[in-house]
């Protein structure tokens, strides 16, 4: 019964309790949710994206290639596999590898590439696996091969841990099989950027505790096998429901959900190891912790995400249903003469489209209210420039003229982490085009006072029991979008019809609508600022007021 169970790769990144439900067959006919259109286009995004990596390597490699087909039955791209690797053919792509019963494994991918008396795996990705800098290994796609890497001077490597797990899986069926390439367990992936291979050495002690990504690999392999052979033999569980942030997408939530929201979870309130730690402390519902003193109790376990007070007091706040509470008597927001409020719009990894901006505060000269600063043109491209030059500029001029006042100036954004990742690699990658500036200038302004991350303001004044996003935050200080489907996920599908990706004809709806959407994104932080100033963010209650609830 055992040796029936086999895993795919996906399983050592994923949730453990998933792994359960899915090899549990009493709740084989239980309800799933579908796949939402937002994931259907990331996938589809992602097929169209290895098809064209394909075709380029074909192009590139004629006579040394063979591609087998995903449409055959499994057990037919097994055997065909399994025929070109024993020819040695150069290039394998869409490799399906023999079955391992014993190891419980079963997966392919993407590229098989011939080296030193057998194969390695070459992952095809639709995410960046370099930033600038150097360091990272990497070899053309002319050559792609481990032998054919050099140290880039330009391009370091971005930790990747989801792909160095699926190489890994991919290494220990090729090892199963007898096909791997000898010496070090080695692979590549070939990111959004499609212009190199990056290869990894998996058997460097690159991860935490100083161990390898191969025995990171084999301790998650091992738990996740287990938990399967558990479910699917009808033994204990193995791993309990508990949220994270895969639930938000995952098709067992429709059964996890319930269950953990009747059960009052601590996991509602916290994550990770604070969740494991007060588990194992005994603390297994919201209200056990609400119950606790932040006080005159100790912790009960130690507490790494938050502290304990904060813990306590988000526990309170999820008992009685609240979008926020203080976590300070006064609220202190960061005010200015002038201010703008900044939001910027990308199409995943592809490029950065929109700069939105929403001036008010003292007369400096120029039109207040709300300035776009966009390309249509499908990005990547070097539009991108254009755009990006009109938004530092129409900045750098309100800054100019507030200093020539006298006038102080704050520029403002919702987690600054996107539009600071944006403007420097703008600043980089479009470096010596008109009006682009330099990264020293992007790092001076992101660096400076007056760049306010009204995300970090948030998290310093309140406690969310249910998530500090904009669109769940800004309705506590009266804001609400225009369009009732506003999110950044649906921006996405909204962009693609804008631009006409994928050979539609551009939807110029759909661009009006984007433009809408991201004004309401910095009115709803002008919004948000105005409330923290005013008398009405005393209506939120302060969270050392809260009493723990009895439930039932």
């Amino acid at each position: 019964m055992n040796s029936a169970v086999l895993l795919d790769a996906t399983v050592v990144t994923g949730c453990r309790r998933r792994v359960h439900l899915e090899h549990d067959p009493s709740v084989a006919d239980a309800p799933r949710a579908t796949l939402d259109t937002s994931t259907q286009r990331r996938i589809a995004e992602a097929a169209a994206h290895r098809r064209s990596v394909a075709d380029r390597l074909a192009e590139l490699h004629r006579g040394a290639w063979a591609e087998i087909s995903p449409d055959l039955p499994a057990e037919q791209r097994r055997a065909a596999t399994l025929a070109l690797l024993s020819k040695g053919v150069p290039f394998v792509w869409g490799g399906l590898l023999p079955e391992d019963p014993s190891g419980g494994r079963r997966g392919g991918t993407e590229l098989l590439v011939r080296h030193w008396g057998g194969y390695l795996p070459v992952l095809v990705v639709r995410h960046k696996v370099t930033d600038l800098g150097s360091g990272a290994r990497t070899s053309p796609l002319t050559n792609p091969l481990p032998s054919a890497a050099r140290a880039n001077p330009k391009r370091k490597t971005r930790p990747q841990g989801r792909d160095q797990m699926r190489l890994a899986h991919a290494v220990r069926m090729l090892q199963a099989a007898g096909l791997a390439a000898r010496g070090r367990a080695t692979g590549g992936v070939i990111g959004l950027d499609a212009d190199v291979v990056v290869w990894y050495d998996l058997d460097a002690p690159t991860w935490s505790g100083g161990h390898s990504a191969m025995v990171e690999y084999d301790t998650r392999f091992a738990d996740r096998l287990a938990i399967a052979r558990a479910a699917a033999t009808g033994a204990d569980s193995l791993a309990q429901p508990s949220r994270v942030t895969e639930c938000r997408s995952c098709p067992w939530w429709l059964t996890c959900g319930p269950a953990l929201r009747a059960a009052r979870d601590i996991s509602m309130v916290l994550r990770g190891e604070d969740t494991a730690a007060l588990r194992a402390a005994g603390v297994h519902t919201v209200d056990a912790l609400a119950a606790l003193n932040p006080v005159v109790d100790y912790p009960p376990a130690p507490m790494t995400g938050m502290s304990f007070r904060d813990a306590v007091w988000l526990a309170r706040a999820w008992q009685q249903d609240l979008t926020l509470v203080r976590r300070n008597r006064r609220v202190a927001v960061q005010r200015a003469d002038v201010e703008v409020d900044v939001d910027m719009e990308n199409f995943d990894e592809a490029g950065a489209y929109l700069w939105g901006c929403l001036l008010s505060g003292a007369d400096i000269g120029m039109p207040g209210g709300y300035h776009a600063f966009a390309t249509w043109e499908p990005v990547p491209t070097l539009d991108e420039a254009r755009s990006f030059a009109a938004f530092w500029s129409w900045l750098s001029e309100v800054r100019r003229r507030a200093a020539e006042r006298g006038l102080s100036v704050a520029a403002y954004c919702y987690n600054e982490q996107a539009e600071n990742r944006w403007m420097l690699s703008s600043a980089e990658r479009f470096a010596g085009f008109p009006g682009i500036p330099t990264v020293a200038a992007v790092q001076e302004f992101i660096s400076s006072g007056s760049w306010v991350d009204l995300y970090q303001v948030i998290s310093t004044e309140f406690l969310c029991a249910r998530g500090k996003g904009l669109k769940t935050v800004a309705p506590a200080a009266g804001f609400s979008w225009h369009d009732p489907e506003a999110s950044g996920e649906n921006s996405m599908r909204w962009y693609a019809d804008a631009v006409g990706l994928g050979g539609g004809k551009p939807d110029l709806a759909q661009r009006t609508r984007l433009l809408t959407y991201n004004a309401d994104d910095v009115h709803a932080t002008h919004a948000l600022r105005l409330w923290m100033s005013s008398d009405r963010v005393h209506e939120v209650p302060y969270a050392c007021d809260l009493l723990p609830c009895h439930h039932g």
